[in-house]
C-alpha cells in the first residue's frame, strides 16, 4: 500500500424535453459553495461577474468557447489599428433588459465604472487588467480602446466576466444587463435568482427561473440534492461521484484549468527561503493525492500552472523525490535532529491553511501535512474561510495557503500569472518578487508573434518552478451532478461559463451560449477578430 493510500485511509448546450420536476415547474435550483455579496451584486465588482455571467444574465464582447478559444460575442469583431489601439465593433440589434440599444456609449459608460473609485463597479483588479488610456465611439456601432501601452492579451481580456456590459439602472432593472436571463434577486450569501428574458435575441429560454442556492461546504449540497431540494450540484464531493451516479443522477466531469496550488509565504517564515520552497514541493507525492483525493473522478498532477496538452503549459515535471527534499533542508542550513528537522535552533514548521467549499482542499492540505511529517517538518493544517486564509498569508500568520483557481479566465496566460506572482500583483499574498519573473511577464503582453510568446511565458514557467514561488498541486476535472432530464450539459473548462444557461433556449446554439455560425478566426496580420464572422441569427 502507499504512503498516499496509507494516509487516505487514515484521514449546457440544450435542455431535452424530460426534465427534473422542479424543472417542469419552471425553476431549476441549483447548489453551489460560492454566492451573491450584495442584494444588487455588482457584476464588475470583485468576482460578482462570475455568478452573473454564469446564470445568463450578463454577458461580455468576446467570450471563451468550450475549447478555450477566443470568439466575438456581444462583439461582431475586434481589429488592431496600432499597437495600443483596438477597435471593437458591436453586433447589431442587441438590447438591454429594459430595451434601451447596446451602443458604443453604453459600452463604454459600462466600463468606465471599473476604474472609477466609489463607484459600485470600481474593480482594481480588472482596471490593472484593462490598463486604458482613454475610449471613444467612433459612431453607434465602434468602440476604440487606447491601451497605455501594446498588450498582446488585450482581446482576450475582453472576456472577463466582470467587463459585463449593463446599461442604466432601475427599479424594475437593478442590474439592466443584455443576457437570456433577467436578474431578480439576490440575498447575501445565500440566493440569486434570475428570470427567463421572454424577448432575447436569440430565442426565450426553456426555463421561466434559475435559483441559485449557496451550500457551506460540498457535503451539504449533496445532502440537499439526494433530499431533492436542488436539481443540480456544482463541485460535488469528488469521493460520492460514484455512489450517486449508481443512483440514476446524472454526472458530468471534465478537465478544467482549475488548479489546486499553495500560495506560498515567501517574504516571512521559513518560506521565504528558496530552498526551504523546494524541498515542500518535491516532498509531496502529488500522483498519490490525485488518487487518494480524487477518488477515480479524474485529474493530473501538476508540474506548471496549466494543464497538460492545453496551450501555454510548459513541459516540467511533477517530481515527488523525499530524498531530494531532505538534501535541500540540509543545504537550507537545517539539522535533523531524533527525526524532527531544526532551522535556526528551531523545529522546522510549516502552518498550512485552506478553506472548505471545495471538496478536495482539506483532504489534500492534510496529505501534504502528513507527506511533510513523514520527513520530519512538522505542518499544521486550519481550515477555515477564503477570505480569513488569504490574509492569514498576507499578515505572515501563515505558511502556506492551498487554493484552487482557473489559470486562464480569459484564455491568456499573462493575467492570472500577473495577479498571483508579480511583485505589484493584486492577488500575490505570498509577497513573491523576482524582477526577471517581473520582466518576462511584461514582454509577455508587448509581444504579439505567438512563437515569440510561447517562449516567453515557457521561461515564465521555468522560474517559479525552480524558484517554488507557488507550487501546483493537481489540475482537476470539475464533478457536478444532476438529477435525469439535463442531457446535453457539458462542463466547461473555464470556469466562469461552467453553467451558463444562455444555452437552454430553442435556438441553435454552441461557444458556451454563442451560436453556432462560422468559427471565429484570427486574422493574422491584424492579430483580430473580423467582424461577422460570427453573424448572430
Amino acid at each position: 500500500m502507499s504512503l498516499a493510500s496509507r494516509f487516505a485511509l487514515a484521514a449546457l448546450v440544450a435542455l431535452a424535453p424530460a426534465l427534473p420536476s422542479s424543472a417542469q415547474q419552471g425553476s431549476l435550483p441549483i447548489s453551489t459553495g460560492f454566492g451573491p455579496n450584495a442584494e444588487v451584486p455588482d457584476p464588475r465588482a470583485g468576482y460578482n461577474g462570475w455568478m452573473s455571467n454564469q446564470t445568463g444574465v450578463t454577458e461580455t464582447l468576446m467570450g471563451i468557447d468550450y475549447d478555450l478559444n477566443l470568439y466575438p460575442r456581444l462583439a461582431a469583431g475586434i481589429e488592431q489599428a496600432s499597437p495600443t489601439t483596438w477597435r471593437v465593433t458591436l453586433r447589431d440589434g442587441v438590447t438591454f433588459h429594459d430595451g434601451a440599444p447596446v451602443t458604443a456609449q453604453a459600452v463604454i459608460d459600462a466600463i468606465s465604472a471599473i476604474s472609477q473609485e466609489g463607484h459600485t463597479g470600481h474593480n482594481k483588479r480588472v482596471d490593472k487588467l484593462l490598463d486604458l488610456a482613454g475610449m471613444s465611439a467612433d459612431g453607434d456601432a465602434v468602440v476604440v480602446f487606447e491601451t497605455n501601452s501594446p498588450n498582446a492579451a488585450f482581446p482576450w481580456t475582453l472576456s472577463e466576466p466582470a467587463i459585463a456590459i449593463i446599461g442604466a439602472a432601475s427599479d424594475a432593472y437593478p442590474i439592466n444587463a443584455t443576457g437570456p436571463f433577467v436578474f431578480r434577486e439576490a440575498i447575501p450569501e445565500q440566493l440569486y435568482r434570475a428570470e427567463a428574458n421572454a424577448v432575447y435575441r436569440l430565442g426565450t429560454p426553456r426555463l421561466e427561473e434559475v435559483r441559485v442556492v449557496v451550500a457551506g461546504d460540498p457535503a451539504s449540497a449533496a445532502l440537499a440534492f439526494e433530499a431533492g431540494e436542488v436539481d443540480m450540484v456544482i463541485n460535488y464531493p469528488e469521493t460520492d461521484f460514484d455512489r450517486i451516479k449508481e443512483t440514476g443522477a446524472l454526472g458530468f466531469s471534465a478537465p478544467t484549468a482549475r488548479l489546486y496550488f499553495y500560495t506560498v509565504n515567501a517574504a516571512s517564515g521559513p518560506m521565504a527561503n528558496p530552498l526551504v520552497r523546494q524541498a515542500v514541493s518535491v516532498a509531496i507525492d502529488l500522483q498519490g493525492i490525485v488518487d487518494a483525493v480524487l477518488s477515480g473522478v479524474g485529474g493530473v498532477p501538476a508540474g506548471t500552472m496549466f494543464p497538460p496538452g492545453k496551450g501555454w503549459a510548459a513541459d516540467i515535471p511533477a517530481p515527488y523525490d523525499m530524498a531530494k527534499a531532505e538534501a535541500l533542508l540540509a543545504e537550507a542550513g537545517a539539522v535533523k535532529e531524533g527525526g524532527q528537522w531544526m532551522l535556526d535552533g528551531e523545529p522546522l514548521e510549516i502552518d498550512i491553511v485552506t478553506y472548505s467549499s471545495r471538496a478536495a482542499l482539506p483532504p489534500t492540505a492534510e496529505l501534504t501535512q502528513a507527506f511533510l511529517q513523514a520527513i520530519g517538518v512538522k505542518a499544521n493544517v486550519r481550515v477555515g474561510e477564503y477570505g480569513a486564509s488569504n490574509d492569514a498569508i498576507a499578515n505572515g500568520d501563515a505558511d502556506m495557503f492551498l487554493q484552487a483557481w482557473v489559470m486562464t479566465p480569459q484564455g491568456d496566460p499573462g493575467a492570472v500569472l500577473e495577479t498571483l506572482l508579480k511583485s505589484d500583483g493584486g492577488s500575490n499574498a505570498g509577497r513573491y518578487a523576482n524582477s526577471d519573473l517581473d520582466k518576462l511577464l511584461a514582454d509577455g503582453r508587448l509581444t504579439f508573434e505567438q512563437d515569440k510568446r510561447e517562449a516567453i511565458y515557457d521561461k515564465a514557467q521555468e522560474i517559479i518552478a525552480s524558484e517554488a514561488a507557488l507550487i501546483p498541486v493537481f489540475h482537476v476535472s470539475q464533478v457536478n451532478v444532476a438529477r435525469p432530464g439535463l442531457p446535453g450539459y457539458a462542463v466547461h473548462g473555464n470556469h466562469h461559463l461552467v453553467w451558463r444557461f444562455s444555452a437552454l433556449l430553442s435556438s441553435c446554439l454552441g461557444h458556451a451560449g454563442a451560436p453556432i455560425c462560422v468559427q471565429p478566426g484570427v486574422a493574422t496580420a491584424s492579430i483580430g477578430y473580423g467582424a461577422g464572422q460570427c453573424a448572430e441569427s
